[in-house]
């Protein structure tokens, strides 16, 4: 028997809500990680929870040095000035800033063991 289609609408149940984005998380950096090994691709992914915590991953390199190739791509500021004071005061502006009372940074440790 196959999987019933999920419909996309917010869970209202908190606690599933979580149990939900936690698995999902999980399952989109596998994806990534697996795009990446698989096709010999970059990959950032920088995900949010609803509780402000920070969740990135990084496939080659760092977050900043894949921030500052994509910034080149697109006409960002040039490699010689940091973005981090740019985005900082971008995000201490952004309106929903000052809802998030902390934000943390958890970065996942991909090995072989893992998988």
């Amino acid at each position: 028997m196959g999987r019933g289609r999920v419909q996309m609408k917010r869970i209202e149940n908190p606690v599933h809500r979580q149990v939900t984005f936690c698995k999902r998380r999980a399952g989109l950096l596998k994806k990534a990680k697996e795009l990446s090994v698989l096709c010999d691709a970059e990959i950032g992914v920088v995900i949010f929870s609803a509780h402000g915590k920070l969740y990135e991953l990084a496939t080659k390199g760092t977050m900043q040095e894949l921030i500052e190739r994509y910034g080149k791509y697109t006409g960002g500021p040039p490699a010689d000035e940091p973005m981090v004071e740019p985005m900082e005061e971008e995000l201490n502006s952004a309106m929903w800033l000052p809802h998030v009372p902390h934000v943390d940074v958890y970065r996942p440790v991909f090995n072989s063991k893992n998988q």
